[in-house]
């Protein structure tokens, strides 16, 4: 990543570090966290999967409280150049706005590091969490259409535009 951490006023969005390791074996094998992204992972899978130093690239941040990885947050380029904003969170982190807060400090750092380009979001319309998430974010429908046996929504985020602006002050 080489850029510094990202800091908002509770959290720190840096690179994942060995010790973040456990955290993200967790988040892949939790199934609550895989409710709506095609279910968890036995947890023997993700351990070998799962690299010594996880979700080093451009765009890939470990989200983290009081020095605990609580979750992540990835701004990933797609086949078809788009870019797509996704984020995984512990269930003990969720509640409390941590995503909203990363997720905005994230967009905020893409705006700046991709000037003029828009980000797309796409969720399950029955993840509840995630819909608001991407409507206080700023995320503006495009489609809604079927996917992995359930209703997909797409959004697209754009750069300046004022939704996002005023969501994005915390």
């Amino acid at each position: 990543m080489s850029e510094p951490p990202l800091r908002t006023e509770r959290l720190v969005l840096r690179e994942s570090e060995a010790r973040d390791r456990p955290a993200y074996v967790e988040l892949f094998a939790s199934p609550e966290v895989g409710r709506y992204i095609g279910g968890s992972r036995p947890r023997a899978e993700v351990e070998s999967a799962v690299p010594e130093l996880p979700g080093r690239r451009f765009g890939s941040f470990v989200v983290d409280l009081h020095g605990t990885m609580i979750g992540m947050v990835t701004l990933d380029s797609r086949e078809d150049g788009e870019t797509e904003i996704g984020y995984l969170f512990l269930p003990s982190a969720w509640g409390h706005g941590y995503a909203a807060e990363a997720c905005a400090a994230a967009l905020e750092w893409f705006a700046s590091a991709r000037p003029g380009e828009p980000v797309a979001l796409r969720t399950q319309t029955a993840n509840a969490a995630s819909m608001r998430l991407a409507a206080k974010l700023g995320f503006v429908e495009v489609k809604r259409y079927e996917d992995y046996g359930a209703e997909q929504w797409l959004g697209r985020w754009y750069p300046g535009d004022q939704r996002a602006a005023s969501s994005a002050s915390w």
